[in-house]
């Protein structure tokens, strides 16, 4: 119940929750209408679609209204996307009422007409157009005469559906994980306890704990679980040359490592000696092109492993 401040009586809010069956639909719907009833005096109707369900304590919820078109009474409403689940509550069998509503200023709607449809009812517009008697009951009752307060029309459903993190994995994506790690001397020499990469015996350093955060995730959506890992602005040996782009593992040819070994092979590059000088946006901008040009390397094979698997079907065509 809801009350104003002197506890008089304000009305109420009800909540009610539902559980629905999930459903991965998404649906773009196209209405327009013909012939509807003139309810206004000095001008024509100003018509508006409203969609409501019935859910579990009998009452109507109000799942969506389009928007007002004026003075219309042939109106065309913009398409409307809604995901399936919201229309019918996981039930692709769930009545659906459509209200055609007269749109006035003061709140008064005029009732037009309604129909009662469902979801399984409207994707069959993604194959041909569908429509329904929009009905006024009251007129209905009054009049043997009476047909319709006019057409409503769906001309057009498209049914999309919404692929899930789990769809992705479960259809053989993989996640290419590429390690670049900063040694230039602003995060501080590693023989000293301030530097990110000092090497404590009792507790892992900042970017040890980064990797770990990572690449214990990653790694288990790779089938190989090997990585590219790079450090840049050091001097690495054998003559202690600074470098804007190392393999960790010193192999330029195949910098590849297996999860597990990355770590170990962050904490032997850190005793490298560090470049005392800032890092150029060359120096970066190549580095970003060397890891790219891994990624796109492994997407292709990634991408060609699945379509060899599914036959360029679901989220990869």
């Amino acid at each position: 119940p809801l009350f104003r401040s002197k506890g008089k009586d304000a009305g109420s809010i009800t909540i009610v929750a539902e559980e629905v069956a999930k459903s991965n639909e998404l649906l773009t719907l196209y209405f327009y209408a013909r012939s509807l009833d003139k309810k206004d005096f000095l001008s024509k109707s100003d018509p508006y679609l409203e969609f409501s369900r019935t859910v579990a304590d009998g009452s109507s919820l109000v799942m969506h209204r389009t928007e007002v078109i004026k003075n219309n009474l042939n109106p065309t409403w913009r398409p409307i996307t809604l995901p399936s689940q919201k229309l019918s509550g996981g039930n692709d069998d769930n009545k659906i009422k459509v209200s055609c509503f007269d749109y006035d200023n003061d709140g008064s709607h005029d009732f037009i007409g309604e129909f009662v449809t469902t979801v399984r009812e409207l994707k069959e517009a993604s194959q041909k157009a569908v429509s329904w008697d929009c009905i006024n009951p009251k007129k209905q009752a009054k009049k043997k005469s009476y047909k319709n307060s006019g057409v409503v029309y769906l001309s057009r459903t498209e049914v999309e559906r919404l692929y899930t993190f789990l769809d992705f994995v479960t259809a053989g994506c993989q996640i290419n994980f590429t390690v670049g790690i900063d040694f230039t001397g602003s995060n501080g020499h590693p023989n000293q306890p301030t530097s990110l990469h000092y090497i404590n015996p009792y507790e892992p350093n900042e970017y040890t704990k980064a990797l770990m955060a990572v690449g214990e995730i990653c790694q288990q959506y790779d089938s190989d679980k090997l990585f590219p890992a790079f450090g840049f602005g050091a001097k690495v040996p054998p003559d202690s040359t600074v470098s804007h782009e190392f393999p960790l593992n010193g192999t330029p040819s195949n910098p590849y490592c297996p999860g597990s070994e990355i770590l170990g092979r962050h904490e032997s590059s850190s005793l490298c000696r560090h470049c005392r000088r800032r890092q150029c946006l060359s120096s970066v901008a190549a580095d970003v092109h060397s890891v790219g040009s891994h990624q796109r390397c492994a997407h292709r094979q990634s991408r060609r492993s699945i379509c060899e698997r599914f036959g360029e079907i679901g989220p990869f065509q």
